[in-house]
């Protein structure tokens, strides 16, 4: 880790101090985007080998590659050089940070930024998981930025063994993941990981929703036996939780990889159902109650975990 970390942690610490009433308010829902903002969805094909692949959408039920399907980003970072799970975030200025998970079996995530998302900058390899060497993988990490504390925010799942024994033969093979986080000011300097979200399950592919002033982590239940395979939400009044009130599950088994945004009046959840070789979606407009809308939605073929977010058109234009 940065030797500023540990630094950046009393900075952090001393904001926590800092009253309430004395900070920037939340939006009730948070960014949403300009009005004239289109949305955008990162993904990836096949194991990763090739990079970014962008799609477009003009309503959030039928998307459609850019580029022709091409890649916009290479991986050139981590164990494997792969660039899998792509998650891409517009920061407060303008900057898009993208994390990604670089290999099955790496204790590293992958980082870069763009202005355009057609230049970009070097990539690295970030070690939040370095200081486990037992860990044996950090997978779909997701970055947002916590307006309140003026900082990015990374999570990730990550198994290390000997760790919540409870569930340790619950999953598939040795699995047996939680949620951790790190938090960053200019992705150079992070502060020490935490675990971020432990349900009392094994849980991969977290995303965070912010509704109605607050913010919903959607995970996957990775238990398979018994099989349960489906995505779960979980609430907080902050980013980095703490995160309770789990619900059941508001999904079929066998999907993963959820991204979730506000459309109009309805929030809809996406997801890999990896098994069928599609996509699908849910929505709702409570967060409680979910219709299954996957026959109305399309997404280019192959399309693996992404995230879907709202970008300025001059920026689709670009692409």
């Amino acid at each position: 880790m940065n030797s500023r970390c540990g630094i950046l942690a009393l900075v952090l610490v001393a904001a926590a101090g800092i009253p309430a009433a004395a900070r920037d308010p939340l939006p009730a829902d948070g960014p949403q985007g300009e009005p004239e903002d289109g949305l955008l969805f990162t993904y990836f094909v096949g194991n990763g080998e090739d990079g970014l692949h962008l799609a477009t959408s003009e309503d959030g039920y039928t998307w459609r590659p850019l580029g022709g399907g091409r890649s916009y980003l290479k991986p050139q970072v981590g164990k494997s050089k792969l660039m899998r799970d792509p998650c891409l975030l517009r920061g407060p200025d303008g900057t898009f940070q993208m994390v990604w998970t670089d290999s099955w079996d790496s204790r590293t995530i992958g980082h870069a930024s763009s202005k355009d998302l057609v230049h970009w900058s070097e990539q690295q390899a970030i070690g939040v998981m370095e200081h486990e060497p037992q860990a044996l993988n950090c997978w779909a990490p997701e970055v947002t930025f916590d307006e309140r504390a003026q900082r990015y925010l990374i999570f990730w799942s990550t198994t290390i063994p000997g760790r919540f024994t409870e569930t340790e033969r619950t999953g598939d093979e040795s699995y047996n993941h939680r949620i951790y986080g790190t938090t960053t000011r200019d992705f150079r300097a992070f502060s020490p990981t935490r675990l971020l979200f432990d349900g009392g399950f094994n849980v991969i592919d977290a995303t965070l929703l912010r509704a109605e002033g607050k913010f919903y982590l959607i995970v996957k239940d990775e238990t398979l036996k018994p099989v349960k395979k489906h995505l779960r939400l979980a609430v907080a009044d902050t980013p980095d939780g703490p995160y309770t009130d789990v619900s059941a599950p508001f999904t079929p088994s066998w999907v993963e990889g959820p991204s979730a945004i506000r459309v109009g009046e309805d929030y809809l959840v996406y997801f890999d159902r990896y098994r069928d070789h599609r996509y699908g979606a849910v929505r709702s407009r409570d967060l409680k109650h979910w219709e299954d809308i996957t026959p109305r939605v399309s997404f280019p073929e192959g399309t693996k975990h992404g995230t879907v977010l709202r970008v300025p058109r001059r920026i689709l234009e670009g692409l």
